[in-house]
């Protein structure tokens, strides 16, 4: 098969590609180069939003669009090789959805919109390096998607993938937790030990996203692991015991932590607080049935764990982490939580 991926070097798109390789098909990439790009591919040096052009007079049997925010961007790359691909897959999200208050959210669930205020908004911030959407996230993906498919009726895959992790995240919200257990001692821990997280290693996604778009598939599907089977608690022994640390765990409720203003998913990765945030007592457990159906499936918890260890100890040990509190404010709160006790 011969593949087109827009975008390729960093995450999804990095390991998607290595899948690929691995199942000997031929791999052809269009990004800007700002990332070392996997060897034993071709490399279209360019950008989408300008440089689609490049991309004309050659024929692929699928593409898969991982970089895809705006939807005039997405539009563009689909109507451009709607006449030289037979295939094409858009990487989503599932903060598409409008409302993720309740557990169960199906791929028919109401999807997030924008005004044309807030379009306008988004098609302002220059695209020249990475930037940040914030809030107008979810609705740009979910515009994204509605533009796919009116330019590829019939052989658009849509894939809606929660929280993404293992190794090659540059968002260091799993790598966190994984990096930190090992470093062993006294660990600040958010929340409740038994509350449920929800994820999926990118390698099970990669491989999974390869074969639909080998069979053909189209559709929309929730890409997530299996809803309601493991726990904060369980993540973090799964780390101790892996890098095989002396770690212990102090956990803190979710009123200490927001009397101290940590700020849930950046300070605390993987932390959501239920109380404080009910509009989103949904979003670890949101329904991948159809995936799993599809055949999704997905490696053991030590894996992920260790292919992330393994990852950060070979190139990332003196990179700051994006993702987590410093170690001196770890130590001032575990201090202000030991004197309350």
């Amino acid at each position: 098969m011969k593949l087109l991926v827009l975008g390729g070097t960093r995450f999804l798109g990095h390991h998607l590609v290595t899948a690929a390789l691995a199942r000997n098909h031929e791999v052809t990439l269009l990004n800007r180069g700002k990332h070392a790009s996997p060897t034993n591919v071709e490399t279209i040096r360019g950008d989408r939003h300008t440089d689609l052009a490049k991309l004309q007079g050659r024929r692929w049997d699928a593409v898969v669009d991982t970089s895809g925010m705006l939807p005039r961007a997405v539009k563009a790359a689909a109507q451009t090789l709607s006449d030289s691909v037979a295939h094409y897959t858009f990487i989503s999200t599932q903060n598409v959805y409008a409302d993720v208050s309740s557990p169960g959210v199906s791929e028919s669930a109401p999807l997030r919109t924008l005004t044309s205020e807030e379009l306008d908004e988004a098609y302002a911030i220059d695209t020249s390096g990475e930037p940040s959407y914030g809030k107008l996230y979810g609705g740009l993906k979910a515009l994204c998607e509605q533009a796919a498919k009116s330019a590829m009726p019939g052989r658009l895959l849509t894939i809606r993938p929660g929280l993404i992790v293992g190794p090659n995240d540059y968002t260091d919200r799993f790598t966190y937790w994984v990096v930190r257990v090992a470093r062993g001692g006294e660990v600040l821990a958010p929340g409740r030990p038994d509350r449920f997280l929800q994820f999926i290693d990118v390698r099970d996604l990669a491989d999974w996203t390869l074969s639909m778009i080998e069979r053909n598939e189209t559709g929309v599907y929730n890409a997530q692991g299996l809803p309601g089977r493991l726990t904060m608690e369980n993540v973090l022994d799964e780390c101790k015991a892996v890098s095989g640390s002396d770690a212990s765990f102090t956990w803190a409720s979710e009123d200490f932590l927001l009397r101290e203003n940590v700020t849930a998913w950046t300070d605390m990765p993987l932390w959501l607080p239920e109380e404080a945030a009910p509009h989103l007592k949904g979003f670890m457990f949101i329904n991948c049935e159809k995936a799993v159906a599809a055949g999704l499936r997905f490696r053991s918890l030590s894996d992920t764990i260790a292919a992330t260890l393994a990852w950060y100890q070979t190139d990332h040990t003196n990179d700051q982490l994006k993702a987590g509190i410093t170690s001196d404010r770890e130590q001032s709160l575990l201090r202000k939580l030991h004197a309350i006790r």
